[in-house]
């Protein structure tokens, strides 16, 4: 769980996804994460608090199940140095 963890908590901000609901809001961001991570953080952890250690082991917990775009902004974003 190198920074997986620091990935699930960029999350979630007010983006929209297809149903037209909001993400629940985080205190960080970053946007390659928002855009490709939404529907999964929705879809696997949804009523989780963004900002929640719990929010770090859900996406641990379901990395395999990410969509592959996800799956990639993570791995771009570990590379960048978490920035």
């Amino acid at each position: 769980m190198p920074r997986l963890a620091t990935v699930a908590l960029l999350l979630a901000a007010p983006l929209f996804v297809a149903s037209a609901s909001a993400a629940p809001e985080s205190k960080r961001g970053n946007a390659d994460l928002k855009k490709y991570c939404t529907r999964d953080m929705l879809k696997f952890c949804g009523d989780i608090d963004p900002d929640s250690k719990e929010m770090d082991a859900c996406f641990t917990k379901n990395r395999a199940e990410l969509s592959e775009n996800c799956r990639r902004a993570i791995t771009a974003y570990e590379a960048a140095g978490s920035k």
